[in-house]
């Protein structure tokens, strides 16, 4: 079992915690306050745990040569690259304002902080955890500097291998013991064959002390559904307002009526994996009573007769007698009445009989 840990204040991961959901908005605001807020609420009437950005402080995050770069994309805010993220990227003010919005109605709110800088802005903030982007997950120098902060880290794994993410382990453990990594493959939109949940086992194998989950970039639902089923303690999954805006990441994204079937599927999943104890509920009582068989006469059996297999069979009886598993059990019994054909076998035309406990 997964170890728990606190991930936002009084809201807890791992073990039987519930899964914890992300609505990742990313930079799908379009660089526009506004939307970005209604990006937030459209997070917390879906039913998210917490609604999450991507900042940058692009002067760490790029060299010149790559913020100088044309970007002709049909995607571009501006000529070059540098342009395009300045566009999309809000300042710390405008961060202020949107985490006081999500607090006011209600949601956790943090961001992916995408370098160095970015991380000590957050900290200031004070976001209740650190999302680790796929892109960082290697940055060794990046993830010990985050990991000496305090705050609970969510560590994405695409394009990594499993001997990075020992390493990952092995270096964010000793500092702090309160992280979780997410399966994740970096594609936009993610094909099904490229998923690789199976993945999440092989991490819960490897990491049994921490928290795993997924960070999806398919389309539609079922995947992380699925990735809840083979006990995702965290998801998390890109949103947009309209797959159709400008931007490569809106097609990946769940507009808000998935968000929302998401969110319900992942809770009647969670109710649904229920207790490991196989027995009989209280809910099929209705079922056994009218369905359930028992052993009955298949031939006319005399008082005294030793019972023998060829005697019995099984059917829906009334009144009800044993249940068709004890039918073993009951050859080589005497029986102290006579049993007419096609008769429920019922405990007082058997001597002494003494019913078996079941386990």
């Amino acid at each position: 079992m997964s170890r728990e840990f606190e991930l936002c204040p009084g809201r807890r991961v791992g073990g039987e915690q519930p899964c914890f959901i992300i609505a990742e908005i990313g930079q799908n605001h379009q660089g526009d306050l506004a939307i970005a807020k209604r990006m937030i609420r459209m997070a917390k009437d879906c039913g998210a745990d917490c609604a999450k950005f991507q900042k940058s402080e692009l002067e760490y995050k790029f060299n010149k040569k790559a913020l100088e770069r044309p970007y002709t994309s049909k995607h571009s805010w501006g000529k070059t690259y540098g342009e395009h993220k300045r566009h999309l990227e809000f300042s710390h003010d405008q961060y202020r304002e949107l985490k006081k919005y999500a607090e006011e109605i209600g949601i956790f709110f943090t961001a992916s902080g995408m370098d160095e800088m970015a991380v000590e802005f957050l900290h200031e903030l004070d976001v209740p955890f650190f999302k680790v982007g796929s892109g960082d997950t290697n940055n060794f120098p990046y993830l010990e500097k985050t990991a000496k902060k305090g705050r609970p880290m969510v560590i994405s794994s695409g394009m990594q291998s499993m001997n990075t993410m020992h390493q990952v382990y092995q270096i964010v453990k000793p500092i702090n013991p309160n992280f979780c990594f997410l399966q994740c493959t970096s594609a936009y939109p993610l094909q099904p064959e490229d998923v690789n949940l199976r993945v999440i086992s092989a991490y819960q194998s490897a990491f049994p002390d921490i928290p795993i989950g997924y960070s999806g970039h398919e389309t539609g639902i079922a995947i992380s559904v699925a990735a809840v089923a083979m006990g995702a303690k965290v998801v998390e999954r890109h949103v947009t307002l309209d797959k159709t805006w400008k931007g490569s990441d809106h097609q990946a994204s769940l507009e808000p009526h998935e968000l929302a079937e998401l969110v319900k599927a992942i809770r009647t999943v969670e109710k649904a994996m229920g207790s490991p104890v196989k027995q009989l509920l209280p809910c099929e009582m209705a079922c056994n009573e009218k369905l359930g068989k028992s052993v009955v006469a298949k031939v006319t059996i005399p008082e005294g007769a030793v019972l023998t297999l060829d005697m019995l069979t099984v059917k829906v009886g009334e009144p009800k007698g044993f249940p068709p598993e004890a039918i073993f059990d009951l050859v080589g019994q005497k029986v102290k009445k006579n049993i007419e054909e096609d008769e429920t076998i019922t405990e007082e035309a058997v001597e002494n009989h003494v019913k078996k406990v079941k386990c």
